[in-house]
């Protein structure tokens, strides 16, 4: 089951791989956490870049917006996002992600561990909100199919003072019902949920 239009998602796609051959950025956001899970397309881009980067994307419609802290650029209905050193306020710094990259597919991405934690940033902000769900479907991605080693996870945090983060993700991963979507019955849904909050719990 698609989240987003497949229209739309191929079309972000085409997108993505074009500014990849354009510009020097990290991936996160729901791209990423695709390259790493192979569940759900996204239909938005989220980028983080450096000053000298984002001086080239002004070559693109670039707006900057102050209130939320990015600079956006829309192609019709795709949004790219994109995060600025010294400038956005993303849960883990800019500035500090190229610390936890990996190359993946030709593309700069987030690792899944850092990656993990920046969606619960972003579901945090959205809960309650279409965006909130899939952020919620991105993260169970992570954690079902995207290889997470729970220490990174664990150290990630500290450096971060975001330990709280451990117990928000127990409560959303108990909450989380809809094993549809990841082709499992519920009763499978239910020993890998276990499974997880009991590793969770080790931290």
């Amino acid at each position: 089951m698609e989240f987003w239009n497949s229209l739309l998602t191929e079309k972000s796609w085409k997108i993505l791989q074009e500014f990849s051959r354009k510009y020097k950025f990290t991936l996160i956001g729901g791209w990423a956490v695709y390259l790493w899970a192979r569940q759900q397309k996204s239909k938005d881009i989220d980028i983080v870049v450096d000053i000298k980067e984002l001086q080239k994307l002004k070559q693109e419609n670039l707006a900057k917006n102050d209130r939320l802290r990015k600079y956006e650029i829309k192609i019709d209905e795709i949004d790219i996002d994109i995060y600025v050193s010294y400038f956005s306020t993303l849960v883990i710094p800019a500035e500090n992600i190229i610390k936890y990259t990996s190359k993946l597919e030709g593309f700069n991405v987030v690792i899944p561990e850092a990656l993990l934690v920046l969606k619960q940033g972003a579901e945090i902000d959205r809960r309650h909100s279409i965006k909130g769900e899939k952020d919620m479907i991105d993260i169970m991605s992570l954690l079902l199919l995207g290889k997470i080693d729970f220490s990174i996870y664990r150290d990630i945090l500290r450096e971060h003072k975001l330990e709280g983060y451990i117990g928000e993700l127990i409560s959303l991963i108990r909450s989380f019902q809809d094993y549809s979507v990841f082709s499992l019955s519920p009763r499978e849904l239910k020993l890998r949920k276990k499974s997880i909050i009991d590793e969770l719990k080790k931290l």
